[in-house]
């Protein structure tokens, strides 16, 4: 695979039961070419969040993903995964950065103006993302934020998703990774040929950019 080959970032959904969700999700490890993943729990204490986040950390990082987690650079630190995913600048990003780095990941998103992703680039983090599952920003300005991004800074951005039709735009864009929640969860095909399409389109749009 090229160097510059975009990648698939997963975003899982918010997981109470591991191990429902664990078939679905070896299943989507082994169907694409997935670099990271973001492991999204609910849990009613810490130790019930720590056996979620193993039982699905294990499958992945046994395949050489990266596994994130949301906000919490303690939890990651406990449960020895590769990093967070912080969503939001000021203190939260701040003391992730001091707690996590160099030695793990430290992502940002939820950055809704240029200032703010300029700011947390400058911050040292490791990747910005562009629309999310939390957020309710349009496709067409994910692909517009993305392109300013790669046009200039050499911090890789992920590009999120709503749709498989949306992530040609987003590597033609610039975008060093695509990540992809309910479109790929929630398609009725199941997780299979919904990665074995968006694999195509990864590596077709990227093909003809060169």
């Amino acid at each position: 695979m090229p160097e510059d080959a975009c990648r698939l970032f997963l975003i899982t959904p918010v997981i109470r039961d591991a191990a429902a969700f664990l078939p679905v999700f070896e299943a989507a490890l082994e169907a694409g070419d997935a670099a990271c993943v973001l492991l999204r729990q609910s849990a009613p204490d810490e130790g019930e969040a720590k056996k979620i986040i193993r039982a699905l950390a294990a499958p992945a990082q046994q395949r050489g993903v990266a596994c994130l987690i949301e906000e919490d650079p303690r939890l990651a630190l406990h449960t020895e995964l590769d990093g967070v995913h912080v969503e939001a600048g000021g203190e939260a990003l701040d003391q992730a950065l001091k707690q996590l780095k160099p030695q793990r990941i430290v992502g940002a998103g939820g950055l809704t103006t240029r200032d703010d992703a300029m700011g947390a680039g400058e911050a040292g983090v490791d990747y910005l993302m562009f629309g999310g599952p939390h957020t309710d920003e349009t496709p067409d300005s994910i692909v517009e934020r993305v392109a300013w991004w790669a046009d200039i800074f050499n911090v890789p951005c992920v590009g999120y998703a709503h749709s498989l039709t949306e992530a040609d735009a987003l590597v033609q864009a610039g975008a060093d990774f695509v990540a992809v929640c309910d479109a790929l969860w929630s398609d009725p095909r199941g997780v299979e040929p919904v990665l074995k399409d968006l694999s195509e389109i990864l590596a077709k749009t990227r093909q003809a950019a060169q």
